[in-house]
């Protein structure tokens, strides 16, 4: 009945330890996570600074960047269209 006892409070233990470790592991994978959303809006952020700057001083290099990452045509036919807005 001792031995009994003792084993479910080393199985009780090692269960709380365990749950431990994976709430530590879900945790760190949760604060990656944020930190990865955080880079990518600060890239995001920093692309919209350099691309409004691109369209104020080069206009066609603007619009020739927007043809290549979009995939094309944009519908408008040509060149793409007017405007970088």
């Amino acid at each position: 009945m001792l031995r009994t006892i003792f084993s479910v409070g080393l199985f009780a233990v090692i269960g709380i330890a365990l749950l431990g470790v994976g709430v530590a592991f879900f945790g760190l994978a949760v604060g990656v996570a944020i930190a990865l959303l955080f880079f990518a809006v600060k890239v995001l952020i920093i692309g919209a600074i350099v691309y409004g700057i691109l369209c104020i001083v080069s206009p066609s290099t603007a619009r020739r960047l927007r043809w290549r990452f979009s995939g094309g045509g944009g519908g408008r036919g040509g060149d793409g269209g007017g405007g970088c807005w």
